[in-house]
């Protein structure tokens, strides 16, 4: 592995740094992109009852906060409903981006590794290259060593940069995925709160209500 990275050349350098970045985010992201955490499933059920017992108080709207991802948002849409619909929607927008935000991080230098090592490795292609033909001009084409030197150099980066840009590809494309899916989630859970508390219609707030609980 040594006489690869060696061989390589010092281009071999930022493609390994890079490589251990794209594993850091990757472990990172697997572990906090958990749906389970991010909008617990009875949350939205528990809330409501605490709601129509009349027990959903500061205290308890902060511990809310603090619960979940979905419970800030919820938090934050429970704690402006006596203003109306407009106002909640809007509250709930407003942390709700915050939410997404977060659950967006690292993702753009993700796809920033994938985007930039495989020109990593062209550039250690190029560099390996005009090595070749550098001794070529020097030597002439008798010194075989010298020729295969360059042209592993240029193929080592080139492969490096692959092995390190197609994981990085594969991943930011899944994460991508995987928050679409949980911002779906989260926005159906919110959805049902707003109507069911500023519902227009008696009976479709109470099959609203009926699905919350």
């Amino acid at each position: 592995m040594l006489e690869l990275v060696t061989a390589g050349g010092w281009l071999m350098l930022p493609i390994l740094f890079s490589s251990i970045i794209v594993l850091a985010i990757c472990a990172e992201r697997i572990f906090t992109l958990n749906a389970k955490k991010i909008s617990p499933p009875h949350l939205l059920a528990t809330v409501w009852k605490q709601l129509k017992a009349g027990e959903l108080d500061a205290a308890r709207l902060r511990t809310l906060k603090q619960s979940s991802p979905l419970g800030r948002i919820l938090a934050a849409g429970l704690g402006n409903a006596g203003h109306g619909r407009d106002v909640m929607k809007e509250s709930i927008q407003e942390a709700a981006s915050h939410v997404v935000h977060e659950l967006e991080r690292y993702l753009n230098t993700l796809g920033t590794i994938a985007a930039v090592t495989p020109l990593l490795g062209l550039l250690g292609t190029v560099m390996g290259m005009i090595k070749v033909f550098a001794e070529i001009m020097a030597q002439g084409t008798g010194n075989a060593s010298v020729l295969a030197g360059g042209i592993s150099e240029a193929l080592i980066t080139t492969a490096a940069g692959l092995s390190v840009a197609i994981p990085a590809l594969v991943m930011h494309r899944y994460f991508v995925g995987r928050i679409d899916g949980i911002v779906v989630g989260l926005e159906q859970e919110t959805i049902k709160l707003v109507d069911a508390m500023h519902g227009e219609v008696t009976q479709e707030r109470g099959d609203l209500i009926g699905n919350i609980s």
